[in-house]
């Protein structure tokens, strides 16, 4: 009789102890990188530039080919101008178009890089060499740079024109808005 009481009390004890098995900690990069871009953000707010480079190359590094490394391209380029490097910066730009081409900051910030190394005039006739439709957005942002408004709002149209559902239009109608009111 002791014998099945002990056997049922270790039975009893193992059965309503709760015994889990404990969590494992798996170790996310995409997470990691978005945690890095936050905090290269809370750097580039406060104006420390050099560690908010080095917070924005980490995220970049720890998701490279993914659709979010545009952000931290585009994040880097905008610390690049405001410290002064717009050759470093046009890079960074680039890189942010070439992973995400349909978001029209990343063509803003890459029209005002191209204005401040005085590329305007030869990216306008290099906008002329290819096909791409969204290559009259950067012709129409160029236009608008150097100050022909007139030849920035009829590209900028074209553009809606011959793609009227692509995420990116109504941010440019928004702009041929904005540059109609200050022409007229």
């Amino acid at each position: 009789m002791k014998k099945f009481a002990v056997i049922s009390l270790i039975f009893c004890a193992v059965l309503f102890s709760g015994y889990r098995r404990p969590d494992f900690y798996t170790i996310d990069a995409e997470k990691n990188a978005y945690y890095h871009n936050n905090l290269g953000l809370y750097y580039l707010e406060d104006h420390w530039y050099y560690p908010a480079i080095q917070e924005f190359k980490i995220a970049i590094s720890l998701s490279p080919n993914r659709q979010a490394s545009a952000v931290y391209y585009n994040n880097l380029g905008e610390c690049y101008m405001k410290m002064g490097y717009p050759d470093m910066a046009q890079d960074c730009f680039e890189r942010a178009l070439k992973q995400f081409s349909l978001n029209f900051r990343y063509y803003e910030n890459l029209a005002d890089c191209y204005q401040e190394l005085g590329l305007v005039d030869t990216k306008i006739k290099q906008t002329y060499e290819n096909d791409n439709p969204l290559n009259l957005i950067m012709r129409g942002l160029l236009y608008q740079r150097k100050g022909n408004l007139r030849d920035a709002i009829t590209t900028l149209d074209e553009f809606t024109a011959k793609e009227p559902d692509l995420i990116i239009t109504p941010a440019v109608k928004g702009l041929i808005n904005k540059l109609v009111s200050e022409l007229y």
